[in-house]
């Protein structure tokens, strides 16, 4: 009696590990046909050159040699690998550009993440210099956390952050570090 109960114990934990095996295999399985799915772009656009407007005015120009559309995955975006122009028009019309290496936009927030040599002229000649900006196209506001290098007509200002609305009224360099005066 004790031997079959030992066989019995034996066969069950066999049938135990096959199961799991095999249920394992079987998800493993979803997960990377899900996986797959999710990493393939839903199209990918050459030479884009996109005008968003507002009320009929235009308000922003898109430019990039690439896009990839990635909408078909749970947080939707488009990815820009091989960087991207943008032209940014304030209230008077003034145009004022930003160029980075790459950009993300995000479609459900309205956020553009501007990456790598992020460069910002406004009208006036300002010049931002970062690794990243962003650009919140609902707010019209502008910002990082990262270092940057701000050059206006009077002073170059390093800091650590930036903020301003796309009038560049109130731009503002964040934990300011360093401010030299440029006497031409």
């Amino acid at each position: 009696m004790k031997l079959g109960c030992n066989i019995g114990l034996k066969n069950s934990v066999s049938l135990s590990v096959i199961a799991l095996f095999f249920s394992c295999n079987n998800t493993l399985k979803k997960v990377q046909d899900l996986d797959s799915a999710s990493y393939q772009p839903l199209s990918i656009a050459e030479d884009i050159n996109t005008k968003y407007t507002d009320s009929g005015r235009l308000t922003l120009i898109l430019v990039s040699p690439k896009m990839v559309n990635f909408t078909n995955r749970e947080f939707p975006f488009y990815k820009f690998p091989e960087g991207i122009d943008l032209t940014l028009f304030d209230d008077d019309d003034n145009k004022n550009t930003v160029t980075s290496d790459h950009a993300i936009v995000y479609d459900q927030t309205n956020l553009i993440d501007l990456q790598g040599n992020v460069v910002l002229t406004t009208s006036t000649n300002d010049t931002l210099f970062t690794e990243q900006l962003f650009f919140d196209q609902k707010k019209e506001w502008l910002f990082t956390n990262q270092p940057v290098k701000f050059r206006t007509k009077d002073y170059i200002t390093n800091g650590v952050g930036f903020d301003s609305n796309k009038n560049f009224t109130n731009a503002q360099v964040l934990e300011v570090n360093g401010r030299i005066f440029i006497d031409e």
